[in-house]
């Protein structure tokens, strides 16, 4: 079989022929195929190098991620450190001042502390801080403090108390105690439901704590009478009223003038007759007198 050759022509030689180089056919088929096969390992170099440099590049961005997260847990746990230290202050600032009016411990505040606050603890000492300002505020516990309410009692006595009708509605002496006397129209033993105080006609009649207005009108023995409704049960009466100044259903605050004295009814002069009831049975009312309304506006300790 005949061979076949390319014929490669180089240069002129020293003697000015031109030179050519047979290359057998084989050897140029072995040349591409060497060739080709070059070209298909750089390419796969190529590729695995471009795969490289973006698992390089994923890694990266998971390690910053990864650095992130740390930088946000650290300062979450920091931010977690300083509430835990601002609630335990709340928490011991409610144990202190609770202690110093005398009210009942929280046992929330009160539990073994562990090295996180727990929720409960947080919303019990936002709660206990809002309630304390809320009874300081509404007056309560000066009332509560007013009658002695210092020893293990809760803010919840304190807002009784200051819902108790504890204000004298008019100044004067008690002429009537409450309980049995002998009544002065027959001359017979008969139960005094009230107490009657001794006053001038005309003379403002004060409303001894927030109420509402359930009776503005005339009451039989009563005359001119009003009855207020204290909430938790607890009723007050004013009789023998010369005139009225509220309206039943009015809501009415401690210290509202809600009537002038006077000797309508069954009376014998010029007073008020003041019933305290306590679910519509009477009780002593002299009990409940701890303060009066002062001439200028204010309120002072009375007896």
């Amino acid at each position: 079989m005949r061979k076949r050759f390319y014929i490669l022509f180089v240069t002129r030689g020293a003697d000015g022929q031109l030179r050519k180089i047979p290359i057998p056919i084989h050897y140029l088929y072995v040349f591409v195929a060497g060739a080709a096969v070059g070209l298909f390992g750089l390419t796969g170099l190529a590729q695995s190098y471009m795969r490289m440099l973006l698992k390089t590049s994923k890694y990266n961005e998971l390690r910053a991620e990864k650095d992130d997260l740390r930088s946000r847990y650290t300062h979450l746990e920091q931010v977690a450190k300083e509430r835990d230290m601002q609630v335990a202050s709340l928490g011991s600032l409610a144990n202190e001042v609770s202690s110093l009016y005398g009210l009942k411990p929280d046992p929330v505040l009160m539990a073994p502390s562990s090295d996180r606050v727990q929720t409960e603890q947080v919303n019990s000492s936002i709660d206990r801080l809002a309630t304390l300002r809320t009874t300081a505020l509404s007056g309560a516990t000066t009332a509560g403090l007013t009658l002695g309410l210092t020893r293990n009692v809760t803010t919840a006595d304190w807002i009784r108390a200051n819902s108790a009708p504890n204000l004298w509605p008019v100044e004067g002496p008690i002429t009537a105690a409450f309980g049995e006397r002998i009544d002065p129209f027959n001359g017979e033993g008969a139960f005094h439901s009230g107490i009657d105080i001794g006053a001038t006609i005309g003379q403002p009649i004060m409303a001894p704590a927030d109420a509402t207005v359930t009776f503005a009108d005339f009451m039989g023995g009563y005359g001119r009478a009003v009855v207020l409704d204290h909430g938790h049960g607890i009723t007050t009466r004013y009789g023998h009223m010369k005139s009225v100044a509220v309206f039943a259903g009015e809501r009415i605050h401690r210290g509202d003038t809600i009537g002038y004295v006077g000797d309508t009814g069954r009376s014998t002069g010029p007073h008020l007759h003041y019933e305290v009831r306590i679910n519509d049975t009477p009780v002593n009312p002299h009990k409940y007198l701890r303060t009066t309304y002062a001439h200028v506006g204010g309120f002072a300790a009375g007896s």
